[in-house]
């Protein structure tokens, strides 16, 4: 049986690829988890977890022709299915379910609605 659960890593790229919208390609995944972290990415980490994302059926992805930026060279380009958005729901209602649990921060003194 197929893990289908996410990492922490996995979720980061994962949320990514639904910010980024039309522009979900590996190389923008990479720039923006720099951008959003403040931690650096190698390409190669973005296209693993990108692949294993995949195989967990949370991504769908497509080839798109390229463009005179890009020297005509073709990008794949990602989107985030059903299965995926489930299980980021599922993620974040987990997570906010925990926060809440933390006495510190249970008070009410944290707003954890979304």
């Amino acid at each position: 049986m197929k893990e289908t659960r996410l990492g922490e890593f996995e979720e980061v790229i994962l949320l990514l690829v639904g910010i980024l919208g039309e522009d979900a390609y590996a190389f923008k995944i990479a720039e923006e988890f720099e951008s959003q972290t403040g931690r650096s990415v190698s390409i190669g980490a973005v296209h693993s977890a990108l692949s294993r994302l995949g195989d967990k059926g949370f991504l769908k992805s497509e080839m798109k022709e390229g463009n005179a930026t890009r020297g005509g060279r073709r990008k794949r380009i990602y989107t985030i299915s059903a299965s995926g958005e489930q299980t980021l729901r599922e993620a974040r209602d987990f997570r906010i379910s925990l926060w809440q649990q933390y006495p510190p921060l249970s008070t009410g003194n944290l707003n954890l609605d979304f």
